[in-house]
This record gives C-alpha cells, structure tokens and sequence, in this order.
C-alpha cells in the first residue's frame, strides 16, 4: 500500500501552475495593457500573413482565393527574369544606403549633443523643435520642397538667379532626387530617432564620469570611452532592426517625388508593388514581389543579429 500523506501531497506541476497563477494576478494590470498591442501585431501583422499564398496562385477575383489557380513560382520566375528587376534592386539598394550611412549616425549625434547640454531648458527646447517635423505628413514635407526647390518662384533658386546664375532643375533632375529623398528622411526623422538614444544616455551611471574626471580625463574622452561603450548595444540593435527594413525606402514619399523625368532612379519596390498591384490589378504578381522583399529583409535580419553575435554584443534573437 502507498503512503496516503505523500499521495495527499500536490504534484510538482500543480504547484507551478499555482505559482504561474500568482504571478499573472500580481502582474494583471501589466497583461492588460500588453493586450491592446498584443491585439494589434495579431490583426495587422500575423493574420494577414495567410495572404502570401496570393503569390503562388494566379488569383482572379470572380473565382475567389480558394479557386483560383496555383501556379507555384511562376510569378517570381517572372520577376527574377525581367530586366526591371535589377533596376529596381539597385535603386531601392542605393537610396537604402543612403539611408543608412547618412541618416543613420545623425540621431545618434544629435543625442550625444543633446545630452552635453547644462540648461535643462535649453534642452527642452530643443528637443520640442527637432520632434515637429515627425509629426507632419510626407504630403507637408514634399510641399516644402517644392516650395524651396522649384523652379517657378522656389526660394532656393530664386536666390540662385538674384545672383546671376542659372535656375537648376532639382526636383526633375534624377542626380539630385536620391540626395532630395536621404535629405528629407533626415530633416523628419532624426529629432525624432534621439529619444531612444537619450533614454540610453540617462542610464549611464554618472559616477564613471566623476571618476574619468579625477583621472583627467576631458569632454571628448569620456564621450569615446564612457558614454559611447554604454549606448552600444542600443545601437547595434538599432541598426539590426533598420536592416530588417533595408529594402523599406518609403512608399509615400517616393511615389510623392517621382516623375516621368526622374524615374529612372526613383522607382524602388515599393511604388512597383502600387503600380502593378493597385493600377494594373496584377495582385499575385505584386504579391510576389512584397514577399521577396520580406524575405530579403528576414535573412538581413538574421545575418546582422548573427554578426553583432560574433562580434560580442547581444543582439534581438
């Protein structure tokens, strides 16, 4: 016969799952306010994901998406084989290394400015002015450039000929339409790309400057071997999870600053994607090329993480 104390005795499962139980209690509020969030990547993100099929099948909207025919990898032999292909990776390649190389280091700089900074009102004031543009659409930021840059009555090139020169055709030129485009990534986004940064920076334990300082050590010092050693996994993820997004150069903005006369290095993926899918009803087709680029954005993620891994740093998997 067993012992009927120990038989009386909760398992060791019943015991973590009551202790599982305290737990999400304690924490309900924390739970509760995931769920809004948790709702929101579920709907918009993961449901939608059974759409992909789209790109094996040569969907006809009066036979539905369960009818319509599969055909495998035809609409990607189609991409892959077509010359566009390869002008439309190097331009979304060139202007998503503009992207990252100048658009990238400058939030990072930013901050670290910000940060120096004794006058706490200053700061603040400053912060408040470099957030606008964010906050303004890409309808407003295009406006602004047409306004400066144009031709009929832009100020830039109003100034231009007050001095005798010649008026330049900027927006329609396709040398100046990368540089417009990593231009106005930069005057929106990098206010905005500091507040990471400097959540960063106020976690910096103050005493290791304190220290530097009775070592002698100056301003630029501590920066290099205090400051910028204490931010750098914040910047490693960053920039992984910017890779993730590479081949992501903005649809609104471009499609905004596109023209017949520039197109040729302004038609990326993205407004690919809307003239095929949306104007000309190709959805499957379309549907292969957004997968493509996901894809590409997948393994960029995963080369990056496994690099930052090698190199010492933590990374996001």
């Amino acid at each position: 016969m067993g012992n009927p104390l120990a038989a009386s005795k909760p398992s060791i499962s019943a015991v973590f799952r009551r202790q599982k139980l305290k737990r999400l209690a304690r924490n309900r509020w924390l739970y509760i306010m995931l769920l809004p969030g948790l709702l929101y990547f579920i709907t918009f993100k993961y449901v939608p994901m059974y759409g992909v099929l789209l790109a094996f099948k040569n969907y006809q909207p009066f036979l539905g998406f369960v009818d319509s025919e599969w055909v495998g990898m035809k609409h990607f032999d189609r991409f892959f084989g077509d010359p566009l292909f390869w002008k439309l990776l190097k331009n979304t390649f060139v202007l998503a290394a503009y992207n990252i190389l100048f658009f990238f280091p400058l939030p990072i700089v930013l901050a670290l400015m910000l940060n120096e900074l004794r006058s706490q009102t200053y700061k603040k004031t400053i912060q408040t002015l470099v957030y606008i543009p964010h906050f303004m659409s890409w309808v407003v930021i295009v406006s602004i450039a047409y306004l400066f840059f144009t031709t009929e009555g832009g100020l830039v090139n109003e100034a231009i000929a007050s001095v005798g020169g010649e008026k330049i055709q900027f927006l329609l030129s396709p040398g100046w339409f990368r540089t417009f485009i990593t231009g106005e990534v930069m005057w929106k986004e990098t206010g905005w790309g500091t507040i990471i940064f400097l959540a960063a920076l106020a976690g910096v334990d103050t005493q290791l400057y304190e220290a530097a300082k009775i070592d002698g050590a100056g301003r630029m010092r501590q920066l290099w071997h205090i400051t910028l050693p204490a931010i750098r996994s914040t910047i490693v993820i960053l920039l992984i999870l910017r890779l993730g997004n590479f081949l992501d150069t903005g649809f609104e903005q471009i499609f905004l600053m596109l023209n017949p006369l520039n197109r040729e290095v302004g038609e990326v993926f993205d407004t690919y994607v809307y003239t095929t899918g949306i104007s000309q009803g190709e959805y499957s087709y379309s549907t292969a090329v957004g997968l493509f680029k996901s894809v590409v954005g997948l393994v960029l993620v995963f080369g990056s993480n496994f690099l930052a891994k090698r190199f010492g740093e933590e990374g996001i998997l």
